[in-house]
């Protein structure tokens, strides 16, 4: 097996660039021609969208307007090529959210992923994702069969089951989440069922440290992806263990939460996918997830962009006063003043009553200057404080609650 899945994951920037500018052009103009971004991208001239700074300027699709856009137009609201009966496979997530799927050479690009496991042929892998109505079984499956690699289709649940199955049909490798291997592991010790599992491809949740180490112990190499039901694989670990590769079939920006403003190089943002998907374009779908960019490129040879990997949610919005405050209202109130850096609402209690707390980075300054903007915009006053330049974490968050709820 080769140890990259293909010459796409070492080609040179100016390469990745020249390519992107051409697929990306005929995305948007793909895009252009589907009913449910005939307002979105209206006027929009797609030749002039050739890199991911172009993206920038296109609004950003959120999934509350895909779940509106479905519930007008079912069941992909109008985003997709085809027609419900013209894919392979029709998921529900919940929502609830309809996904197509295609059986045909990597649809969701789990492959590349599964390739930078050592997964390939001569392996079966104990695929333990859903199969019911979700469509994370069929995408490791589809990504298995890009490999050449059997699937053991197991889904979750009944344990000794499983455990019997790896046993007796010689498992090699396992797909599911990171928890759900130990309990397999454990009770094939349980049951003295000697397992042949060597390799591990995660999903869905956290891979602590201390379990992959667990499992490392165990003879088992585990790496983790982040993928997500409508868009796929969209990044995933190399053996060299060093951030999050984006997969060459997407396109990530990293921007300011309840905006689609690109943060610094470095910064915690939200992340924010194209897909070059042909049969299902979505175009800057925010995923609702944090990250940063990772500098420079992997030890493995890999040359695509890097991020750090989860980091949280973007979706901060949070009740103070018994008013919703939202991330794109800091936002607009960092934008109302140019010698605003960054803004962070606290939420915190004082005396059983709720009090709000902006912090704001600039260059000095009277707090008395912002507070009617803080009013204007949060519609809620506040306490306001002037922090210096560069003070405030750098961890994506713009409204931080403190309130205990024990």
């Amino acid at each position: 097996m080769s140890q990259y899945f293909d010459n796409l994951e070492t080609q040179s920037a100016d390469q990745r660039a020249a390519r992107i500018a051409t697929l990306l052009t005929e995305q948007i103009a793909r895009a252009q021609a589907l009913p449910g971004y005939a307002e979105t991208l209206s006027g929009v001239e797609a030749a002039g969208v050739t890199s991911i700074d172009a993206l920038a300027s296109l609004p950003v699709l959120r999934k509350a307007d895909l779940s509106q856009a479905q519930k007008a137009s079912a069941p992909f609201g109008g985003l997709t090529s085809h027609g419900a009966a013209g894919f392979a496979h029709v998921f529900q997530s919940p929502g609830p959210i309809y996904e197509p799927g295609m059986i045909g050479q990597d649809w969701w690009r789990m492959g590349r992923f599964l390739n930078a496991c050592g997964v390939g042929r001569g392996d079966i892998v104990q695929n333990c994702f859903g199969y019911h109505l979700t469509p994370a079984g069929m995408i490791f499956e589809n990504g298995a069969r890009a490999v050449g690699a059997a699937v053991l289709p197991a889904g979750t649940g009944q344990t000794e089951l499983q455990v019997q199955a790896a046993h007796d049909i010689g498992v090699t490798a396992y797909a599911g989440t990171p928890d759900y291997l130990k309990v397999i592991l454990d009770k094939a010790d349980e049951m003295g069922l000697p397992l042949q599992i060597t390799k591990a491809a995660v999903g869905g949740g956290a891979l602590f440290p201390s379990l992959r180490q667990e499992y490392a112990d165990r003879g088992i190499a585990c790496l983790q992806c982040y993928a997500t039901a409508d868009l796929g694989n969209i990044a995933y670990e190399s053996p060299a263990q060093e951030g999050l590769i984006v997969d060459e079939g997407v396109l990530v920006e990293i921007v300011t939460p309840g905006t689609g403003d690109p943060v610094a190089p470095g910064e915690v943002g939200e992340v924010v996918v194209t897909t070059l998907n042909p049969d299902y374009p979505l175009i800057r779908f925010a995923t609702g997830d944090l990250s940063a960019v990772l500098e420079g490129e992997s030890p493995c040879g890999r040359t695509n962009l890097r991020i750090k990997g989860w980091m949280g949610r973007a979706d901060q919005t949070t009740k103070i006063k018994g008013m919703f405050v939202r991330p794109e209202q800091v936002a607009a109130l960092v934008q109302r003043h140019d010698e605003i850096k960054r803004a962070r609402v606290i939420a915190s209690r004082e005396g059983e009553m709720d009090v709000m707390t902006v912090k704001i980075e600039a260059e000095g300054g009277d707090p008395e200057t912002y507070a009617g903007a803080v009013s204007d915009v949060l519609k809620l006053k506040g306490k306001v404080e002037i922090v210096a330049t560069g003070s405030l974490p750098n961890d994506g968050k713009v409204i931080e609650d403190l309130r205990s709820y024990d």
